[in-house]
């Protein structure tokens, strides 16, 4: 390689590097960085089953139901979400009278859910509040329904109406939040127990225990008397039976009898002699046996025909 080829490659490596062109580059870059870091931070997502609030200076300008993308200003609105689906809310545990001044534990859940969520945001702010309110209603309504009723009526299943007591709490429950406007819906209240203070426990659950025995010493007595009665009755009945059976038997005992002695009477008229013999043949039967002793003048019919003369 000669000299001159050397000095122009040299040269060619001196050259000023073009950083204005770089510079322009990189600022277009950060541009666009920014920019798609602006927009992709202002877009949110409208999911299945949930509210998106959007806020401007804290005021709610819309609210989005629908699933899809949607946009807001950068750095004025904000987005909150608030959920759309039903949810279920356990109500604390609340003591309460009832109409014969027993006291009771009750435990209540409630299935509720938003149906119009400014409504909810401008008079209970919060989820939290929405759900502090409603159990302040159901506690109330609860409250007022147990208390017309006696404590049997509630424990007991034959007596309970707790079948249409839900349904009634869960419609006055749900005019109360609509009067205030609080833009909730509760969907069912259901009562998940109901329990005695402890210091009553023991003393409900005794009286409850001789009302059962009382109740089954009724049972027992009545059966008493229904088998006391059957008895009686039966015994009438087979009086009468007897009595009509021996009724029936002497009629056809005298009958036979009857026709016995007009037999007897028919037979014996044809021979008065043997029937004379006959007779005294059944009078020995009766009188004579092996110890007798028997005096009789010797010229007695008696004694002829003992001693075997049948003339």
């Amino acid at each position: 390689m000669t000299e001159e080829n050397v000095f122009e490659k040299y040269n060619r490596k001196k050259q000023p590097i073009e950083w204005k062109k770089y510079t322009k580059i990189g600022i277009f870059l950060i541009v666009l960085l920014a920019v798609l870091a602006l927009v992709f931070t202002n877009i949110y997502v409208v999911k299945e089953g949930e509210y998106k609030v959007v806020r401007q200076f804290g005021e709610v300008v819309r609210i989005e139901e629908e699933p899809g993308l949607n946009f807001k200003i950068p750095f004025i609105q904000s987005v909150t979400s608030l959920p759309q689906y039903q949810m279920t809310y356990d109500v604390s545990e609340a003591e309460i009278n009832t109409k014969d001044k027993k006291r009771i534990i009750i435990d209540n859940y409630a299935v509720w859910k938003i149906e119009d969520p400014l409504k909810m945001i401008t008079n209970a702010r919060t989820v939290i509040n929405a759900e502090t309110r409603m159990e302040e209603f159901i506690y109330s309504v609860v409250r007022a329904e147990l208390g017309s009723l006696n404590y049997d009526e509630i424990i007991n299943d034959e007596k309970s109406s707790r079948g249409s007591l839900n349904d009634r709490v869960t419609e006055k429950v749900n005019k109360l939040l609509k009067r205030d406007n609080y833009g909730v819906t509760v969907t069912d209240v259901r009562m998940k127990r109901t329990d005695l203070p402890p210091e009553n426990e023991k003393s409900v659950y005794a009286r409850m225990i001789s009302e059962r025995e009382s109740k089954a010493q009724e049972y027992l007595s009545k059966g008493d008397a229904d088998k006391q009665r059957i008895i009686a009755e039966t015994d009438r009945e087979v009086r009468e039976l007897l009595a009509k059976a021996e009724a029936n038997a002497n009629v056809i005992r005298g009958e036979g009898e009857g026709e016995a002695a007009k037999i007897y009477n028919s037979s014996f008229s044809k021979d008065p002699e043997f029937y004379n013999l006959y007779k005294t043949l059944e009078t020995y039967k009766k009188t004579v046996d092996g110890e007798t002793v028997i005096v009789l003048p010797s010229d007695s019919p008696y004694a002829r025909i003992l001693a075997g003369d049948t003339e």
